[in-house]
């Protein structure tokens, strides 16, 4: 049996409510030569319950026996994977019918591109449509997403679909926990890899309370949160010896996110 075109990856840890809506909208897709690997990430509700009841040849079944995190869940989802092309996904997202189709077909014509990614559209814990992200608008191009990444993340993680190759050479660093897919992105372009996005809203993205965007980085201040990732990259490229252009306009917005996280905890502190 030949192996699969691509590959998903699909974390879920206690995702009981949006899990089954998240396979069917994988197993719906248009393009059908895919592994979809769903890794139980150690949860506690009826998430594994809800996993089993696909019997669809196309999915590997893994267990973390204790919840070991998305960095480890997401390593591990990759040593697994059979397929040319890895795609990432959230357990509660929905990736519209035509994502694998157009982003492999994207691939296939560009082999330049070592990853390309879509553009998102948000929606709510009960389905309903809240808006796009403007950042992730305003940089599809391989040129605005490298002139946008030394400020902000402008890539929505559960849409990029990467080549095998690519991201077992460079894998998800344990020390970027909540960080992990911008780290990623910032030591692939400093290493002068093409990302590249397609402008059509391919994902819908949930944010929710339960969510790790609508819980633990919310509390976050974003200035430090950005300030320490970067200097974490700094900080390893200075240890491999490698600098250049794009690590010099890091470290400037790095400087520029450490002032301004300083203002807005000073602010907060006046005013609580």
């Amino acid at each position: 049996m030949s192996a699969p075109a691509i590959s998903i990856v699909l974390p879920a840890y206690n995702c009981s409510p949006y899990i089954a809506e998240t396979i069917n909208s994988l197993l719906s897709q248009t393009f059908t030569d895919f592994q979809l690997i769903i890794i139980n990430d150690g949860s506690t509700d009826d998430t594994e319950h809800i996993i089993q009841l696909y019997h669809d040849p196309r999915i590997t079944y893994l267990k973390n026996e204790s919840n070991k995190g998305l960095v480890f869940t997401l390593n591990r989802g990759i040593e697994a994977a059979e397929g040319n092309y890895i795609a990432r996904m959230d357990a509660d997202d929905i990736a519209l019918p035509q994502r694998l189709q157009l982003q492999k077909q994207w691939l296939d014509e560009h082999p330049h591109t070592a990853a390309v990614s879509c553009t998102i559209r948000f929606i709510d814990g009960n389905g309903n449509e809240r808006g796009v992200w403007l950042a992730d608008k305003a940089s599809c191009s391989y040129t605005d997403i490298k002139k946008m990444l030394p400020w902000q993340n402008c890539i929505a993680h559960p849409t990029i679909m990467i080549r095998k190759e690519v991201v077992e050479a460079y894998l998800y660093d344990a020390m970027q926990l909540h960080c992990e897919d911008y780290d990623l992105w910032l030591r692939m372009l400093a290493d002068g890899l093409v990302i590249e996005k397609l402008p059509q809203p391919l994902l819908l993205y949930r944010n929710h309370e339960a969510s790790i965007t609508g819980t633990y980085l919310k509390k976050l201040n974003p200035f430090f949160k950005q300030y320490q990732c970067k200097r974490r990259f700094l900080a390893k490229r200075v240890q491999q010896g490698k600098w250049g252009i794009f690590e010099t306009r890091v470290l400037y917005t790095t400087l520029y996110d450490g002032i301004m996280g300083l203002g807005k905890q000073l602010k907060n502190n006046l005013t609580s």
